[in-house]
Formats: structure tokens, sequence, C-alpha cells
């Protein structure tokens, strides 16, 4: 099967690379100019304009658009549409939110496009152990599609499937996100209490070996902790900023529309929010209150 991966960042450069070692014809369109040309040298068929990209490929045409969620997205996917015919096929493989894809579905139908909404997992692990992908659209549409969704998965009947119509995708890789947020935040805070028991001067990476095998928190994300324990355990290199793509927003905000109780996934959040300042007010603020009602001491600014 053929078809266009527009965006060659890390992902959609690996995606890229899987397909073609499935198999499949694929046209490769990148803003970079290097990257067009690196996918060249695996097999894929540069293209250098959108209108290029149009051209490469035969109808019905099939454009997957790998880029950030926003803006980019939404531009790309307007010129794509104005150069496209009908009967062509728009996938958005993103972090796009659900609603502006249920938007695009609907504008692109008005010019007799399809539309798949893919929410993809598996970031720069992809290429070797395949992508989990969710995806919204079309029954048939979606079917059509079933050689690309095969390969890129980990196994051709795992990890991947269609889950509802459009928008679906991206709301159920939303929630998938926020529940990473609370896996990871637990993962954080139980090794930090770990870390802060001195007195059995713990080891850190070997505690999260163990925990890999036959514990009940096993998971990918343990794994990951337990490679980034294997260097510097007091991660003196690595500022405490945790900065967050949007979906854990996105996914407290629909909790809040639909009265259902997130407290872990909201936490997670907050604490990334925290992570990003120095000296927060409204800490300065607690212990001012402190000071105030019971005359606690108070650090100052010079203090340690």
């Amino acid at each position: 099967m053929e078809i266009a991966m527009i965006g060659l960042g890390k992902m959609g450069a690996n995606m890229t690379t899987r397909l073609l070692l499935g198999g499949h014809r694929v046209v490769a369109h990148d803003i970079n100019e290097d990257a067009i040309q690196a996918a060249e040298k695996d097999g894929a068929d540069g293209a250098r304009t959108l209108k290029e990209v149009v051209e490469k490929l035969n109808p019905p045409r099939s454009v997957w658009v790998m880029v950030p969620a926003g803006e980019i997205t939404e531009t790309t996917i307007k010129n794509l549409s104005d150069r496209l015919s009908p009967g062509d096929i728009v996938i958005d493989g993103g972090n796009s939110n659900y609603k502006d894809s249920k938007r695009r579905a609907e504008e692109l139908s008005r010019k007799e496009l399809h539309f798949i909404d893919v929410g993809t997992s598996g970031g720069i692990w992809g290429l070797r152990e395949g992508y989990s992908m969710m995806i919204g659209g079309e029954v048939e549409v979606v079917e059509k599609h079933r050689p690309i969704f095969e390969t890129l998965a980990p196994a051709e009947n795992k990890g991947w499937g269609r889950v509802g119509p459009s928008g679906s995708g991206h709301f159920a890789k939303m929630v998938h996100n926020g529940i990473e947020y609370g896996l990871m935040q637990a993962y954080a805070e139980g090794f930090n209490i770990l870390k802060a028991k001195g007195e059995f001067n713990l080891d850190l990476q070997q505690i999260a070996e163990i925990w890999r095998y036959g514990s009940v928190v096993r998971s990918w994300l343990l794994d990951l902790t337990a490679e980034a324990l294997a260097g510097d355990q007091d991660f003196e290199s690595i500022r405490a900023w945790v900065e967050d793509s949007g979906e854990g927003r996105w996914t407290v905000f629909e909790a809040i529309d639909l009265d259902v109780s997130a407290p872990v996934i909201t936490a997670a959040l907050l604490r990334r929010l925290r992570s990003r300042q120095d000296e927060p007010f409204s800490d300065k603020l607690l212990a001012a209150l402190r000071n105030q009602f019971g005359g606690h001491a108070v650090k100052k600014a010079e203090e340690k």
C-alpha cells in the first residue's frame, strides 16, 4: 500500500522507516530538507511541497499528518484539503484535541474527503516495539488502511483498533495520556520516599530491577525508570521542570465537564505545573500565614 507521511520528526521518521520495512511505498515530506533526505536514504520517495505530495500519490490518496497539535496541524490539513480530490483520505496521527478532530472530519466531509484520527502511543520506541493506535473514523475507511495499521502495530492483531467515530481515537489517546501522568507521578513519589530513607542507603536502580519481574507494579514505565536510574541517581544534570503537551489538561477538563472524579490525574497535572516554579508564591504565603497566626519562624530569602 502507498501512503504519504507529512512530518518527519523523530516519531514520524520512525513510522516512515517501519512502513518501508513493511514493504509499503511512502512519500515523505517535511519542512526540513535534511529530514527528507534521510527518509529518501531509507527508501522513501521525497516530496518538497504539499503539491508534490499529492502529485506523487495515486488516487484515492492517503496522507498521514504527523506534526505538532494546534496551528501547525490546522494549517497543514487546510492546505492539504485544498489540493486533494474527492475520495482522498487525511489521517491525523498527532496529539490533536478530539474536538478539533470532530470538526475537521465534518469540514473535510463537505469537500468529500475522509478523515481518520489516530491516537498514537509508542514514542521513540515505536520503531522497534510497534505503536499502540486508537483509531476513530468511518469503518470502511479505517478498514481500507488495515495493512498500514498492522505494519505499525506491535502485531497484526494487537495494539490497534477502531474505537469509534471521528474524534474517538484522539479522545481515547487523551485519556491514555492522563493515566500516564498519574502512573509517572506515583513512580516519582515512591522512589522519592525510598531515596529519602537515608539510613538504608538504598540502591534505587536495584529496587526498580527487582520490581520489574513478578511485581504487581511492573510496567514499561517501570522499565524506563530502571534505565533512567542506571546512571546518576541524583539526576544532578536534570532540572526539576516537567512539561506537559496538553492531553493531561484536556483529560482533567473533560472529567469536570462529565462530572467524573479524577483526583489522581488532576494532582499529577498540578504537580507538573508546580515543578516549573522557583520559590512558588503560594508556599511563601503559607509560611507567612503560619508566622501570622502562630508566630512560627520563617526563613528569610538569603537563608538556605
